[in-house]
């Protein structure tokens, strides 16, 4: 069991605890959002199109339409969906939650406008004096889509959003200039309009109809696991500051703080037990929960010998080191309707980019949500992303070229892929009971609670 050191809270109105996974706690609060949509236009040229109106595409027409150096360009988010629309505060909170990192919130509250629309709609508040204390917020993924989708309304001069969009067909031009070729990426949709644009970035998403069409290779694999998800009632109002993570035998469980009441859970678990816990009553599904976090069923003799032993040597050699033991809290109910499951796996595009394409988000990278950094990644991307293109218009520079967009792809890669690597390897280390593997992750994790200086360069990469 693992668990986080708590942090003082101060509280006003309705709000979702941001958690630190390791050292606290701030507010974020909720807010309403709103967005114009925009008519079609034939043939007209972009210099960006962005598919895909996810949180990281939102973010990512935000990022570009904020930032001096594009002023002036033209910008168009295209999106399948709905816009979302929030007249009101939701009375329940929504199963999908995300774990933003402290890099992350800083390109979320971006430039000072950006940050002080979010303040005025009281969506989230980061207290940026003691942000280097945090590591993670939680926040609902339609409350930050909302957020980002009101300030393309501040945007719409040289933002603009089509919803309710589906694409066909995209159509590449040469890398190279040929005859009565096509200079820029054509964009057909389903109504029949045909746009044009210098840079495609594609934010649709791990089934990704850019990158199939791009014709990027992707590696992938499923990892036979599925993720149940809901909204749990804590049996009694609680400082609940702390994110709760245990590595079971059929994959880790995690609970995620909400209000004093509330914590999102996720467990990872076999599509067979999956299907099982969505059929359960709520009192059985409860009681699963429950046995999951506190049952002592699957602990090794062995291991709980030798860890005891190892944990008593760390004390003796460093007794101001390691943390207090704490428990996590009880679960009485689940939100109504809140239980669904979704299949877990890991993918990598082997090319972020192309001639005039660009991914970013899912699209270019899919990881198991036990580390919490999905979401984080994508956020990365758009912030590298739009440096590169900010750089490249400042310098009079076609926004499409090769030339910097490969400073893109070698940047993020270099973060992405140790990233990948490393929570790949943490979900398989705790995916089997071998004893000498119990011990060396059982010595591992005890031995890094020890030593600050370890967890603090962890902390640091993981909130980049």
């Amino acid at each position: 069991m693992h668990s986080v050191t708590k942090a003082t809270l101060a509280r006003i109105g309705r709000w979702c605890v941001n958690v630190n996974r390791f050292t606290g706690a701030r507010i974020i609060y909720r807010g309403v959002a709103c967005t114009a949509e925009h008519g079609d236009r034939e043939n007209e040229l972009y210099d960006v199109i962005i598919s895909g109106g996810g949180m990281v595409g939102t973010a990512m027409a935000c990022s570009l339409g904020l930032d001096p150096n594009l002023e002036g360009k033209k910008i168009l988010l295209l999106e399948a969906g709905n816009k979302k629309v929030m007249e009101k505060v939701p009375d329940a909170y929504s199963t999908r939650v995300s774990s933003i990192s402290t890099g992350s919130a800083t390109i979320l509250t971006g430039t000072q406008p950006y940050y002080q629309t979010l303040l005025s709609y009281a969506l989230i508040t980061f207290d940026k004096e003691n942000l280097q204390d945090e590591m993670a917020y939680i926040v609902e993924n339609d409350i930050i889509v909302a957020a980002l989708t009101k300030q393309l309304e501040n945007l719409s001069d040289h933002v603009r959003v089509q919803y309710k969009t589906k694409v066909v067909k995209y159509t590449w031009p040469k890398s190279h200039q040929v005859e009565d070729s096509i200079p820029w990426v054509q964009v057909t949709l389903a109504n029949g309009q045909t746009l044009q644009t210098k840079l495609l970035i594609g934010a649709d998403g791990p089934n990704s109809m850019v990158r199939q069409e791009a014709g990027i290779p992707t590696v992938k694999w499923n990892y036979d696991q599925s993720a149940v998800v809901a909204v749990l009632h804590l049996s009694e109002p609680t400082e609940n500051n702390v994110a709760w993570q245990r590595f079971l035998p059929t994959g880790p469980i995690a609970m995620l703080p909400l209000s004093d009441t509330e914590s999102s859970l996720v467990w990872s678990t076999s599509h067979h037990h999956a299907e099982e816990l969505l059929n359960l009553d709520e009192e059985s599904f409860v009681d699963a929960v429950n046995s999951a976090f506190w049952s002592n069923e699957n602990h090794s003799e062995l291991a709980e010998t030798a860890g005891s032993l190892f944990r008593t040597a760390l004390s003796v050699l460093m007794p101001s080191a390691g943390s207090t033991r704490q428990l996590p809290p009880s679960v009485a109910g689940i939100g109504p309707k809140s239980r669904v499951m979704f299949p877990l796996g890991m993918g990598h595009a082997s090319e972020y980019i192309r001639h005039r394409v660009a991914l970013i988000g899912d699209a270019a990278h899919r990881v198991h949500p036990l580390a919490g950094q999905g979401a984080n990644l994508g956020f990365g991307d758009v912030a590298c992303l739009t440096q590169v293109l900010s750089q490249a218009a400042f310098n009079g520079k076609d926004l499409g070229a090769m030339q910097h967009l490969l400073v893109y792809e070698t940047e993020r890669q270099r973060h992405n892929l140790p990233m990948m690597a490393a929570i790949d390897l943490m979900k398989r280390l705790y995916s089997t009971n071998a004893a000498p593997v119990v011990l060396l992750r059982t010595f591992g994790l005890q031995a890094t609670n020890t030593l600050p200086a370890i967890k603090e360069q962890i902390m640091a990469f993981a909130s980049k």
